[in-house]
C-alpha cells in the first residue's frame, strides 16, 4: 500500500485548465489559511526545521530518454462522447508526430528537501506560504523534518523553478520533451498505459477540510511509472516546463524539438496533481498558470541536454 499523508488538503486548484471554446480559469478556494493570521510573525524555530528539512535532501537519478520521434497532442474524435480518448480541449490536436533531440529526465520530481536547500544555498527566502505549511505540519500534526524532506517541492514559482535547475546545471524541460518522456514513442494514454487511474498508480482526487497537500513522497507508486520509469508524471504535483503556453501553438509547431511559443501570458504546466480529476492525468492534457503563481499543487523536475 502507498502512504499518503492523510492530514493535510487544498489551497486550490492546481492549475488552470483549457476548455473549448474558451478557456476557463478556475480559482477554486484561494491561498491557504492556516491557524496564524495572515500578518502575525512566524516564529523563528520555522527556520531551525527547513534547515533540517533541508539537510535530508537527496538529489533525483537521471533517466535518459532516446531522440526520435513520438506522437504529441491528440486527434480531435468527434464520435466519442465520454472516455480518456476523447480529446480534452482544442488546444492539444493536431496530434503530430514530433522529432525530439536525446535528454535525460529527473526520475523524481524535485523534493522539499532539496528545494529549500536551493533557496538557503542561493541566499533565496523561503516564502510565507512555504513557511506556514512547514509551521503547520510540524506543530499541528507532528511529522518530523526527514519525513517532509521527500515530499514533491511546492509553492514554487516558475521563476524560481528555473533558477533551481540552472544551479544543478540543468534546465526545465520542454512541453515536447515532458510529454514524451510521459507517453513515449506511441501515444499512452497515461505514463503506465492505458489503463483508468487507480488509487495504486497515481495521487488524484483528494481533499481535505484542511488546508494541507495531500502529496505522496516523490519516490513513490512505482506502479504509476512511465514506459521511461520516470515517476509521479501524472498526479501528485503538477510540473511547471519551460513553455509558454499557447492554444494555438500545436498546427504550426516545428517538427524539431519544438521551444513553444516566443511569449504569452501563462507557463505551461502538466500531468495533473493530488486535487486533479482522472481526465487532468492524461499524458496529452495541457495546463497553465501566472509564472509567479505559488501553489500547493504545482512543482516541477529537471532535465539536462545529452552531450
Amino acid at each position: 500500500m502507498h502512504q499518503i499523508f492523510m492530514p493535510f488538503a487544498p489551497a486550490f486548484f492546481p492549475y488552470y485548465p483549457l476548455f473549448t471554446p474558451f478557456w476557463a480559469i478556475w480559482l477554486i478556494l484561494g491561498l491557504p489559511g492556516f491557524a496564524i493570521g495572515d500578518n502575525d510573525p512566524l516564529p523563528p524555530e520555522v527556520d531551525e526545521h527547513i534547515t533540517r528539512i533541508a539537510g535530508f535532501a537527496k538529489s533525483s537519478p537521471k533517466i535518459a530518454i532516446p531522440e526520435g520521434l513520438f506522437l504529441m497532442g491528440t486527434n480531435r474524435r468527434d464520435d466519442l462522447r465520454h472516455g480518456f480518448e476523447m480529446h480534452y480541449d482544442d488546444t492539444e490536436f493536431p496530434q503530430r508526430r514530433i522529432w525530439v533531440d536525446e535528454f535525460s529526465i529527473d526520475k523524481y520530481e524535485a523534493s522539499l528537501g532539496e528545494y529549500l536547500a536551493f533557496l538557503l544555498d542561493t541566499n533565496r527566502p523561503v516564502s510565507r506560504e512555504l513557511r506556514g505549511l512547514i509551521l503547520h505540519l510540524i506543530s499541528v500534526h507532528f511529522i518530523p523534518d526527514q519525513a517532509l524532506a521527500p515530499w514533491p517541492a511546492l509553492y514554487v514559482t516558475w521563476e524560481e523553478a528555473k533558477a533551481f535547475c540552472e544551479y544543478h546545471h540543468k534546465r526545465l524541460p520542454s512541453e515536447a520533451e515532458w510529454e514524451k518522456a510521459a507517453r513515449g514513442e506511441s501515444a499512452r494514454i497515461f505514463p503506465w498505459g492505458e489503463m483508468d487511474p487507480t488509487a495504486d498508480l497515481a495521487v488524484f482526487g483528494q481533499y481535505h477540510v484542511h488546508e494541507i497537500p495531500l502529496v505522496a513522497t516523490v519516490d513513490s507508486f512505482e506502479d504509476g511509472q512511465s514506459i521511461y520509469k520516470v515517476f509521479h508524471l501524472a498526479g501528485n504535483i503538477a510540473e511547471w516546463v519551460n513553455d509558454w503556453l499557447g492554444p494555438d501553438y500545436y498546427p504550426i509547431m516545428p517538427e524539431k524539438n519544438p521551444p513553444g511559443p516566443k511569449m504569452g501570458r501563462y507557463k505551461v504546466v502538466r500531468g495533473g496533481s493530488w486535487k486533479s480529476r482522472p481526465v487532468m492525468l492524461r499524458a496529452a492534457t495541457r495546463g497553465g498558470a501566472f509564472p509567479e503563481e505559488r501553489s500547493a499543487n504545482i512543482g516541477f523536475r529537471c532535465v539536462q541536454t545529452s552531450p
